[in-house]
């Protein structure tokens, strides 16, 4: 009688509660992953999606936009206006993941290469330099050859920005002096630096006249 005195009406309350639980929470009336189920036909408990149903994310309406063709012939425009920022934009982009392979001028001699890897053939040929966008947009998106599919890595929209760059590349080394706005060297001047030249976590600090322009060398 003394110890039941000495339990308190919380912890009482306590061992009520917990003598009330029942197993049911455990073992609720679902289907586990992957198990057999004696209710549908086909015996499987996952059920197939509603026909028509789409991912999250996954609609893609603008079919040019996330394949770069016309049927089944890659078209040869870009799905929206060229800028400095898409230019900056798949600049970046195309340093990142294809500078490695295929060089920052594109002309096939990335420092993998110079490494023993395959050699991908230069931008500058007359092949790829009429090759349509959609081409180098499908080729990112799904690979050819030797080279991986891009799609899971880069975005659509990051990759048309590398297609326009692509293009803007090819323009830079096939040039002529008709192409270079008046008043611009050719070839435009090397930068100078202030101080020690970058590293590949920091950028140069290019040295500037008192107009803000960028100095010419000397």
């Amino acid at each position: 009688m003394r110890t039941l005195q000495r339990i308190s009406p919380l912890g009482l309350l306590a061992v009520l509660a917990l003598a009330g639980c029942r197993q049911d929470m455990h073992d609720q009336p679902r289907f586990k992953p992957l198990a057999r189920s004696d209710f549908y036909a086909d015996l499987r408990s996952a059920r197939a999606p509603v026909e028509g149903t789409v991912a999250r994310g996954q609609l893609h309406e603008d079919r040019y936009f996330y394949t770069g063709k016309m049927g089944d012939a890659p078209g040869d425009y870009l799905p929206f206006a060229v800028n400095e920022e898409v230019l900056e934009r798949g600049r970046e982009r195309f340093n990142i993941y294809c500078s490695p392979c295929h060089s920052q001028l594109g002309d096939g001699n990335g420092v993998i290469v110079q490494r023993g890897f395959r050699r991908p053939p230069s931008y500058h040929t007359e092949r790829l330099r009429k090759a349509p966008l959609g081409y180098f947009f499908d080729v990112m998106t799904n690979g050819f050859g030797a080279m991986p599919e891009y799609a899971s890595q880069i975005p659509a929209r990051d990759r048309w920005d590398i297609v326009a760059y692509i293009r803007a590349l090819q323009l830079s080394q096939n040039a002529a002096a008709d192409d270079v706005p008046a008043g611009q060297h050719v070839p435009s001047p090397a930068p100078v630096f202030r101080g020690d030249p970058g590293s590949g976590a920091t950028l140069p600090e290019i040295q500037s006249t008192s107009d803000g322009n960028e100095k010419e060398p000397k």
